[in-house]
């Protein structure tokens, strides 16, 4: 038998000691008054002598991180959702019986305590308890309090452990709600509506991917789960709903690494009579906010690599940023067989069916991307690669369209929205016809959101945000997995 299993079935007989002595192991009677923070924020400056004078009795509860017994009397710390402080448990205060079952606490275990505050002989903040009671008696160990758990598949396996010894777990997932919140601050300023769109789509639209299957039994038909909102938001821009915005989740049933899940979330909005241009302006607005929010500063790191968020951005066109980093001059850009032998040479592979638009975005993302540290918007992508971005006026070969890239990495994808019908439709089925499918015979042509668009959708701007990436450089997390609480993980054998 493993030192685990051991330590599991010693703690079920405590478990059975204690109900033997009528004594509930798992109460819920316990009244909280107040949280460690309220008592550390209100008495950190406070002396013993002025201790002394405080007549207020708290009570709080939380699990115990630490514990030291001295025979007669116990140390230990609670964590609550606020934090953690020290208690201190004196026989001769809690009495002989309450005293015997304080001794049967371990780590792990919930209780609840009433006391008041005063500084022990380190001048450590610690409450000094008249009251105690078992809430909670845990069954299985915690990690062991030096090392907590350094197995990175068990913390993303076992996250509930993760947030109960990482500290710095927990603060990611605060700053990931903090950081929701403040968008959500920020659209709200601006009139902009929170709406809820389908998560199962009877045809997967708004973006380019592979998407999770399942079936309808009572309908009789197959549904997908979505790869993004867009052709719902735009519904509703339609509508009238001028300024839209979702949080939502979106699945692809495509790769996992550090920068991909298959459940993600994303920030969709949506402005009429906005531009492309006007959303570069907005997404810096919204982005220094919250770096001011959380850092105080327009100036942090991410994974040693010191940012600059000071507006204004970096701003190049795709072919701009090409030139900039390879060794490609502008009239090559427009000779597809010298852009070929050019894509071949630095490894890329491709049919040789490839539009001249997608082998510039695939160039790109290859020489481009990985130098785009400091933030900068990229523009003019071109029309092929953008089904649903609308032409522009000068050269209808590119799109009104940018994508924010910081530290290599796609943060923002934005553009000004097609609303023309006929040239909709014609796009959409070039897309299928690029995948193989028949004009006929696909049921992935969304003809319901080409019927809405005919009714009339005005000049809009639309733009995604990865939250999870976002999330990532705001608290330097490495990988994806650390700002997701329970990603998706292959199954142990």
């Amino acid at each position: 038998m493993d030192e685990q299993s051991q330590l599991v079935l010693q703690k079920a007989k405590k478990i059975e000691d204690l109900r033997r002595e009528g004594i509930n192991p798992y109460t819920n009677d316990f009244k909280v008054t107040h949280l460690t923070q309220d008592i550390l924020k209100e008495f950190k400056d406070k002396s013993n002598e002025n201790l002394e004078k405080v007549k207020e009795r708290f009570s709080l509860a939380g699990r115990i991180m630490a514990i030291r017994n001295f025979g007669r009397a116990i140390f230990l710390h609670i964590q609550d959702r606020k934090g953690k402080i020290q208690a201190y448990i004196r026989q001769d205060l809690i009495g002989k019986e309450n005293f015997i079952i304080s001794q049967k606490f371990d780590i792990g275990d919930f209780i609840g305590i009433c006391g008041k505050p005063f500084r022990t002989k380190t001048q450590e903040l610690t409450v000094y308890v008249d009251e105690v009671k078992l809430l909670t008696k845990a069954l299985r160990p915690l990690p062991e309090k030096w090392h907590g758990l350094v197995d990175i598949e068990t913390r993303y396996r076992q996250r509930y452990l993760d947030l109960i010894v990482n500290p710095q777990a927990r603060e990611i997932l605060y700053k990931r709600i903090r950081i929701i919140q403040l968008i959500r601050e920020f659209l709200n300023e601006r009139d902009f509506l929170e709406v809820e769109t389908p998560m199962m789509q009877s045809i997967p639209g708004g973006a380019t991917a592979r998407p999770f299957k399942t079936y309808h039994n009572t309908l009789g038909m197959d549904l997908y789960l979505r790869i993004a909102p867009e052709l719902y938001l735009k519904r509703l821009v339609i509508a009238g709903l001028e300024r839209v915005y979702e949080i939502n989740r979106n699945f692809r049933n495509e790769g996992i690494s550090t920068q991909h899940n298959p459940e993600f979330t994303m920030l969709e909005f949506y402005q009429s009579y906005a531009t492309y241009l006007d959303f570069m302006d907005l997404t810096e607005e919204l982005l220094t906010r919250i770096a001011r929010a959380l850092f105080n500063s327009l100036e942090f790191e991410y994974q040693g690599v010191k940012l600059d968020f000071t507006p204004p951005w970096r701003r190049l066109t795709l072919k701009e940023a090409i030139i900039k980093y390879s060794e490609l001059k502008e009239g090559v850009l427009r000779d597809k067989e010298k852009l070929m032998e050019y894509g071949q040479k630095i490894g890329l592979q491709f049919d040789r069916k490839i539009s001249l638009g997608n082998l510039l975005t695939q160039i790109f993302e290859e020489v481009a991307e990985p130098n785009l540290i400091q933030p900068t918007f990229i523009t003019h992508y071109p029309t092929d690669t953008s089904p649903l971005s609308r032409r522009n006026d000068e050269n209808p070969d590119e799109v009104d369209r940018f994508e924010l890239f910081i530290c290599g990495r796609e943060i923002a994808n934005a553009f000004s929205e097609l609303n023309d019908p006929i040239d909709q439709k014609e796009r959409f089925l070039t897309e299928l016809r690029q995948k193989g499918e028949s004009d006929d015979e696909s049921g992935m042509l969304d003809k319901d959101f080409i019927k809405a668009l005919e009714y009339g959708m005005p000049p809009t701007a639309g733009e995604g945000i990865g939250i999870d990436r976002l999330v990532m450089l705001f608290t330097d997390a490495a990988s994806i997995r650390d700002v997701i609480l329970f990603p998706q993980l292959r199954n142990r054998e």
